[in-house]
């Protein structure tokens, strides 16, 4: 059964390098345009059917992507130059953003595919930006969504025994060994809140600075000062305003 899918896959490979010869010889198809995206789309549609076959081929979501992604680019950038071709590589990350999402689909425990998976978005989405965004938008952008992938990835449960720090024993602990209280039970990560505060942070200084909002960076600080006072006050009020409608409800 295996000898005749790959005799069926190698006559149909054959029969279309033959057309686009022909078509090519009779001056009616340039294929030297088309024969390098159709290598890297075969490559790349062999490593997803052993990514559909077997939960074990996850890793084969990320060559596939890759491949696929290189067929997309180099067929748009060959059939449709100029303006289409400027933002062709965004479909690249967007692919490999495709291949790290189907490895934490296919498998759960692959929480850490989330990180490139929005870093590709991210890329993705800076690389189409127009010509004239240049400078700080690509800044605050590419800030803003790492900050944004980080955040998404705190609101994946996890089980422990996946979670970074965790000890080892967790994965295949003896019976002997208490556990706590949902200890096995998926929770969310908290630490990638840190990096999506920092990144947040600036890409939210990147941004300012870009609308011209702020004339300079040094004003950032004391603008931010003032209204994490005004916060601080805000919450003050409102807790102690909580505190006597309880009292007088009492």
């Amino acid at each position: 059964m295996k000898s005749a899918h790959t005799s069926i896959i190698a006559g149909i490979a054959l029969m279309a390098a033959g057309v686009l010869l022909l078509l090519d010889l009779l001056g009616i198809l340039d294929s030297a345009a088309i024969v390098w995206p159709l290598i890297f789309a075969a490559v790349g549609t062999a490593f997803v059917v052993l990514f559909v076959r077997s939960r074990d081929n996850w890793w084969a979501a990320i060559p596939g992507s890759v491949f696929l992604g290189l067929a997309a680019v180099i067929l748009i950038t060959q059939l449709w130059p100029g303006p289409a071709a400027y933002g062709a590589g965004a479909f690249l990350f967007l692919f490999m953003a495709g291949g790290f999402g189907a490895v934490y689909v296919r498998e759960r425990s692959n929480w850490w595919a989330l990180i490139p998976c929005g870093v590709m978005l991210t890329l993705a989405l800076v690389v189409a930006l127009p010509p004239a965004w240049e400078g700080m938008p690509v800044a605050a952008v590419l800030f803003l969504g790492l900050a944004a992938t980080f955040a998404v990835l705190a609101l994946v449960p996890v089980p422990p025994e996946h979670r970074p720090g965790q000890p080892a024993a967790l994965a295949g602990q003896p019976a002997a060994v208490p556990r706590q209280p949902g200890e096995a039970e998926p929770a969310r990560m908290k630490w990638p809140l840190i990096p999506a505060a920092v990144l947040a942070m600036l890409g939210l200084i990147f941004a300012v600075q870009a609308t011209a909002l702020l004339t300079a960076s040094e004003y950032f600080v004391p603008v931010l000062l003032v209204l994490a006072g005004v916060t601080l006050l805000v919450y003050a009020y409102r807790h102690r305003t909580g505190g006597h409608h309880k009292v007088h409800g009492a």
